[in-house]
């Protein structure tokens, strides 16, 4: 096989997992449907620390109201220095619920545009998307990734027109990975709002990154379960279809995120971390209050 299908075969190594899951039904088996995702990214010198600092005050702003919509925040291990908030919803018309719901919540809301001015001064620019699970596409996908500390995010971006053709690609891989290895597992979603038609995100949850040295290890047991003539279709079909592929990595960041409550019970150490002080704006002097009462 040439280096197209080694290429897909490295990517599809990654592949292995996950359904974000970052709302209401944590403990459950079902899979999030609507999937949005906030993109940070830092000024240099603004993220670690300082970043967790400010955005703590959301996490805050949450706990006070007992908000029912949990979130996940990670930190990027590769590429350019940004955090990205993974919230899901059963529909759409869950996340207008909720939308509306924040902003009829006088305290919430204005807790949470505060915490927003702060965490402003430290970011270089932020987007949002929003993305809609693929069954089809996905290989006994995982709804609990409680216990999971990485994530492989791979974006693919598909010509237009070749919609039919990536399909047959993710059927070929979903056929040759779910024979030849029976952890194999991923979930996909298509972008709907925020981006490029045609955008695909492959997740993958993982509890250490040994997993991606295993992926790599059961190369020949793939390679074997998609034969030759799959491995020769599926080149000539990613050649055809795929414009562009990236690959990053993420690291779950407790401090940055408003976990379940069955999270928290379920791995204390990791998602309860000790409290970090939210960033507050500066006091006035008590002379320019004096002067502001008069």
């Amino acid at each position: 096989m040439n280096s197209l299908i080694r290429s897909l075969l490295s990517v599809s190594l990654a592949f292995g997992c996950c359904c974000i899951v970052s709302a209401q039904d944590q403990s459950g088996g079902s899979i999030p449907k609507v999937l949005q995702i906030t993109r940070e990214y830092t000024k240099p010198g603004k993220s670690g620390a300082v970043h967790e600092k400010a955005e703590s005050a959301f996490v805050q702003a949450m706990a006070r109201a007992k908000w029912p919509t949990n979130y996940i925040g990670m930190t990027s291990l590769t590429g350019k220095q940004r955090a990205l908030f993974l919230t899901r919803y059963e529909s759409f018309e869950a996340w207008e619920k909720d939308n509306a719901a924040v902003a009829k919540n006088a305290s919430l809301a204005s807790s949470i545009d505060r915490a927003g001015f702060n965490d402003g001064d430290l970011l270089d620019s932020l987007d949002q998307a929003v993305f809609y699970y693929r069954e089809s596409m996905s290989l006994r996908p995982m709804s609990d990734i409680s216990k999971m500390r990485y994530l492989d995010v791979m974006v693919f971006k598909i010509r237009g027109g070749k919609g039919r053709e990536w399909e047959e690609l993710v059927k070929l891989a979903k056929e040759g990975y779910g024979k030849g290895d029976p952890q194999a597992h991923w979930g996909t979603f298509e972008m709907v709002y925020g981006g490029e038609a045609g955008t695909y995100l492959v997740l993958t949850a993982r509890k250490s990154l040994a997993e991606v040295d295993r992926g790599f290890s059961m190369e020949k047991e793939i390679m074997s379960a998609i034969g030759e003539a799959n491995g020769k279709k599926m080149d000539e079909l990613f050649a055809s279809c795929v414009e562009s592929l990236q690959t990053q990595l993420f690291a779950f960041n407790p401090s940055m995120s408003y976990p379940a409550e069955e999270w928290i019970k379920s791995d204390p150490d990791f998602w309860k971390p000790k409290a970090v002080t939210a960033m507050t704006a500066p006091k006035k002097p008590a002379s320019e209050d004096v002067k502001a009462k008069q």
